[in-house]
């Protein structure tokens, strides 16, 4: 193809290449001088070329991201957070990591704007103030300094940071409940396109779309029992819910914002139902009880035997058990974990398919190490499975 003049049409807008560019560039030079000046690749003038060429196609890939910018399918970085300001969100910041530990000392010791550290040499904060009571311990909730999904693992938290008279030491007895990443364009995209439920499709997706809106929610998943059944059936009723209610699970995020968002987006008369009650007062002074669940965390232990192809390294185990535990990572609350799932996860560490280094010898998963099994994991309605690294096992 020959150099053309940008031009946007029916299909969108249309470039030239830079080898185009070049190309005209030089037909040109040779139009002013004759054909006999010399401009191949070795030359100065070339070289000249070449960078007023580059120059130029930069100024239009500019233009190109610019009109990208116009859709927030395909609008990146800050021109995304503008365009979705149109649907009424924005792109979620970091959020902080937490985590509960017991915290030993001197009866009454009064502790104030202390700090721990956890085994990666990262800081978590105590409240303002901490008195440890009168048997000689105190439990607290730490955020950590660190913005983003950072983890802790019980006993990772042992250190003090802040050393306070009377003050012994410090553990965290369960794992840390992670942060959020700052939102990606992708979960933004994907976010915007469930916002725009909200005034236009049913009130449960308008529901499950104000609950992904609110800070530091991760996932959500938005059920409906229309029906009189309350019981369990399998065909109107599978997971045995309220009749008329809706139930919402939801990851992260402060209780009277969720709370809110559903009383707000439900449909009129309908039954919230949850294990986590929260007083929401409206508009008319009235006192609305919004129920719903936060999710149970499931363990997954994974035991996979690999066979050794030609070409296998050990190294490929970790590469492995790093893939599994991010595919577990990602899924979302009431997904079952699929062993089909994840002997593809594992395939696909090799790296070319018409000739993998390795095989699946056995594969079994499970809710606990004595449970394992050669079927799909069964995840309850208002479960998810728990990314649990130390509960991979790669052997060969």
């Amino acid at each position: 193809m020959s150099y053309f003049t940008p031009y946007i049409d029916d299909s969108g807008l249309h470039m030239p290449t830079y080898n185009d560019i070049l190309a005209d560039i030089i037909s040109s030079m040779k139009a002013i001088y004759g054909n006999d000046i010399y401009l191949e690749a070795d030359s100065a003038d070339y070289q000249f070329i070449s960078i007023l060429a580059l120059k130029i196609h930069d100024s239009y890939q500019a233009v190109q991201y610019a009109y990208n910018s116009r859709s927030p399918s395909t609008a990146i970085g800050a021109a995304l957070d503008s365009v979705v300001k149109l649907n009424g969100i924005a792109r979620k910041a970091a959020g902080y990591s937490t985590c509960e530990v017991v915290i030993t000392g001197t009866p009454f010791t009064e502790i104030k704007n202390g700090s721990v550290q956890d085994a990666s040499g990262l800081i978590w904060d105590l409240p303002e103030s901490v008195v440890i009571g009168s048997e000689g311990t105190a439990t607290a909730t730490v955020t950590c300094e660190t913005a983003g999904a950072v983890t802790a693992l019980p006993g990772d938290i042992s250190k003090i940071n802040t050393p306070t008279y009377g003050w012994k030491t410090v553990t965290n007895e369960v794992s840390a409940v992670t942060g959020n990443a700052l939102e990606s364009d992708e979960e933004l995209r994907e976010r915007q396109t469930i916002s725009v439920a909200n005034p236009s499709q049913t009130m449960l997706a308008g529901t499950a779309g104000a609950l992904r809106a609110l800070k530091n929610v991760k996932r959500v998943s938005v059920y409906e029992n229309d029906t009189n059944i309350s019981t369990k059936d399998e065909a109107e009723n599978p997971y045995g819910l309220p009749a008329h209610s809706v139930t919402c699970v939801v990851e992260g995020g402060d209780d009277n914002d969720v709370a809110e968002a559903i009383l707000y987006h439900k449909g009129i008369g309908c039954y919230t139902n949850g294990t986590t009650e929260v007083d929401v007062t409206d508009q008319n002074d009235y006192v609305n009880k919004v129920r719903f669940y936060r999710p149970s965390y499931v363990d997954i232990h994974v035991h996979l035997k690999l066979k050794k192809y030609t070409g296998y390294i050990n190294s490929l185990q970790s590469t492995i058990k790093d893939a599994i535990y991010a595919y577990l990572g990602t899924l979302e609350i009431g997904r079952d974990v699929s062993i089909s799932m994840l002997m593809g996860v594992v395939m696909s560490c090799n790296a070319q398919f018409s000739r993998p280094v390795f095989g699946i010898a056995e594969m079994t998963v499970g809710r606990s190490a004595d449970s394992l099994g050669n079927g799909d994991v069964d995840i309850n309605f208002n479960e998810v499975a728990n990314a649990n690294y130390d509960a991979i096992e790669v052997t060969v």
